[in-house]
Formats: C-alpha cells, sequence, structure tokens
C-alpha cells in the first residue's frame, strides 16, 4: 500500500522555520562558508575565523528564526509590500480628473 500524504496544500516546514526562511538560513549559511574560507586563505588564524564564523552563525540562526515565528510564511513579503505603498499622493492639476475617454 501506499503511504498517504497528509501535508498536501501546507507550507513547507522544518524545523520550526517555515517557507522562504529556510532558503534564508541556507543562503546565510553558503554566505558564512565562504567568508570562513577567505578568511582562512587570507592567513588569519584559526581561532579568529573559528570565532568570527560561530558568532556570525549564531546571528544568523537568532535572526532567521526570530522573523520566521515573528511574520509566519508570508508575513516578511507583505511587509517588504507595505513599505512600497506611498503614505499619500500629490497632484498638481485636476484636469486628469476631467478628462473623459
Amino acid at each position: 500500500m501506499y503511504a498517504i500524504n497528509k501535508g498536501i496544500n501546507r507550507p513547507v516546514e522544518f524545523k520550526g522555520l517555515q517557507a522562504q526562511y529556510i532558503m534564508y538560513l541556507g543562503i546565510g549559511l553558503v554566505l558564512l562558508l565562504l567568508l570562513f574560507t577567505v578568511l582562512y586563505l587570507a592567513g588569519i588564524k584559526i581561532y579568529i575565523c573559528l570565532s568570527v564564523i560561530l558568532g556570525s552563525g549564531s546571528a544568523l540562526f537568532y535572526k532567521v528564526f526570530q522573523l520566521s515565528h515573528k511574520y509566519g510564511e508570508h508575513g516578511l513579503m507583505k511587509m517588504a509590500a507595505k513599505r512600497q505603498i506611498p503614505n499619500y499622493i500629490k497632484f498638481s492639476t485636476r484636469r486628469i480628473f476631467y478628462e473623459k475617454r
């Protein structure tokens, strides 16, 4: 018999992270790996490299989980869209309201 998928129409979730936050965390971890590589090849001592990467990684995890819990699946995109809405629209003439098409 086939197992029934009971997660139909539900958002992707992994360890409490929802939807796009999984991608944000993955991209952040890849960037931290690249940063570690650059620091190591630049000749910086390994203890300094590790402390920078571990501190940045901890901050990344904290911030991504905080955003995931605060805004949920679509909340961050809604907030970004709301910022682009102007507070008011200023017209210097009323001509566009009087034109008939």
